[in-house]
């Protein structure tokens, strides 16, 4: 690469030589698609693109050879050792193909058939190259003038977005960074209409009156995301009530209900009901045409937290089990779960465009109305972010690749591995399953002999793999009135199949491999 940042030499002047400090290649226009030189680089930027590429792609690989399983075998403090030095001596030209080169050994590879602990997928090449072809052009999209095509891409993609989750013409949405910042952004609209009709008052203007205490419904099963919203809202974590769900950790209607009717009687207004498609521990969607009926009779919007299950309405199989989230007031998806992306993909969807009033800014040197009314459009109001990178490319591009059919397929495909890992607990004699998988997810454990120690063994033979560099497997904790089944205990393991290139045979034995971590680890403990 070369130093294109410098002022042309003056006439006599003395060339720099190379080592004169760091050489950094500007890209100007065209270059990538034509390879254009800049009059001062020795190596086209196009080139030098190029040859990062291969940098990165052949770091990719020696990584990944070293590793030679999912995860690193090295203990939390040998692997920060070994960053920490490869930083302190990595110098020049090389740092790219080096640092890729540790940056990929030291991964937890999603491709890897035994990477299954949390809804991490692993992306689509399509994807992939689609995310570079936006880091090269670098479009942001707080203004038309910064992504021209990329604001109009994003809008028509929301559209067809918001048509699969049933939503009518009315709907708009914007890209997230994921189902935290989505579900953040559905509750602060929820705040703002629910209690400006109850107060009078613009909550954006007035701020929180203290004249009322709103409250947040969600299943006990909900993502924490909700009452970190809370609190970021000024409704406080205490806002959200926590809704008994059933024995498959789905929301329980005649719960929610009595929930409503007592903060009705309380005088607490009502500023959301929050269901979630798909649990991030067991893929359990709430009863969604119940929810909304409930949120509807006591003037509730309806939040469907989706980022998991969502896509599920990729699929002929899975779509039915969200019919009612067409019901909703706004929905999350994330992209980057059942979607194969890299991330972020964040999708937040409303169900009609008005509700977003209260995000609306004018920023004379982003958004002028002069501009707008000469025909350009801003999407300054629809996101918390100001600076966005143009994320709805590589969604976009891996719809028009595969279609809603090929994609169905992928998820078919990882539902079909989760019922195999499930029938493979079911037939050991040491492991227990919790519950059938709903989606891609399930929750299980090892049985040992001592009942009382079975949630310090399930614990330690997850970090027993992990050490060993043999699995990445998840860890959660039932709520107390769950922990059923044999000798009680509230730690269960979870596999989360997203990766559709893995075969049954080898969800079967990472199964198998879970069991004899159980059984070592017991030895150990005896």
């Amino acid at each position: 690469m070369t130093d294109t940042l410098r002022e042309p030499a003056q006439a006599g002047a003395e060339e720099p030589t190379a080592q004169a400090g760091p050489r950094v290649s500007v890209t100007p226009p065209g270059a990538l698609a034509a390879g254009a030189g800049d009059g001062l680089a020795s190596v086209r930027p196009g080139e030098a693109l190029a040859a990062a590429v291969r940098d990165v792609l052949d770091g990719l690989a020696a990584g990944a050879a070293r590793r030679g399983g999912p995860v690193p075998a090295e203990t939390p403090e040998a692997l920060a050792a070994r960053v920490a030095r490869t930083l302190a001596e990595t110098r020049g030209e090389e740092a790219l193909g080096r640092l890729t080169e540790l940056l990929a050994y030291g991964a937890a590879d999603p491709a890897d058939p035994a990477c299954a602990a949390h809804l991490h997928c692993p992306p689509l090449a399509v994807a992939v190259a689609a995310d570079l072809a936006v880091s090269a052009l670098n479009p942001s999209l707080d203004s038309w003038d910064q992504a021209p095509a990329a604001t109009e891409l994003e809008t028509l993609l929301l559209r067809e977005l918001a048509g699969l989750a049933g939503y009518p013409g009315t709907a708009a949405g914007v890209l997230t960074s994921g189902g935290t910042e989505s579900n953040v952004m559905g509750l602060m609209l929820a705040r703002d209409r629910v209690l400006e009709r109850v107060t009078g008052e613009p909550v954006q203007l007035r701020g929180l009156s203290g004249r009322v205490r709103p409250r947040i419904f969600a299943s006990a099963a909900a993502h924490f995301s909700v009452r970190r919203a809370a609190a970021l809202l000024g409704l406080g974590e205490d806002a959200v009530v926590a809704v008994p769900v059933d024995r498959e950790l789905r929301m329980d209607p005649a719960a929610l209900d009595r929930a409503l009717r007592e903060a009705a009687r309380r005088g607490e207004p009502p500023v959301a009901v929050v269901a979630t498609a798909g649990t991030t521990d067991t893929g359990a969607i709430d009863p969604l045409p119940a929810c909304a009926a409930l949120a509807a009779e006591h003037g509730a919007w309806l939040h469907v937290d989706a980022a998991y299950g969502g896509g599920a309405l990729l699929s002929d199989r899975l779509a039915p089990l969200l019919a009612g989230v067409e019901l909703a007031d706004s929905i999350s998806l994330d992209w980057h779960k059942l979607g194969w992306q890299p991330a972020a993909a964040g999708v937040f969807l409303v169900r009609r465009e008005e509700t977003y009033a209260s995000l609306a800014r004018r920023a004379a040197y982003l958004n002028p109305a002069d501009d707008e009314e000469a025909g350009y459009p801003s999407l300054l109001g629809r996101s918390l972010r100001t600076t966005r990178r143009a994320d709805a490319f590589k969604i976009a591009v891996t719809l028009r690749t595969l279609g809603r059919d090929g994609l169905g397929r992928l998820v078919d495909a990882c539902h079909d591995l989760a019922r195999a890992g499930a029938a493979a607990v079911r037939a050991h004699s040491r492991l227990e399953l919790h519950t059938e998988p709903v989606l891609t997810a399930f929750l299980f454990r090892y049985l040992p002999r001592d009942p009382g120690r079975a949630d310090e063994v399930n614990a330690a033979l997850r970090r027993r793999l992990l050490r060993e560099g043999l699995a990445v497997v998840g860890r959660t904790e039932l709520p107390a009135d769950h922990a059923s089944g044999t000798g009680g205990g509230r730690v269960r393991l979870k596999l989360t199949l997203l990766n559709p290139h893995t075969t049954a045979v080898e969800v079967e034995r990472l199964v198998r491999l879970v069991a004899s971590a159980g059984e070592a680890e017991e030895a150990g403990l005896s």
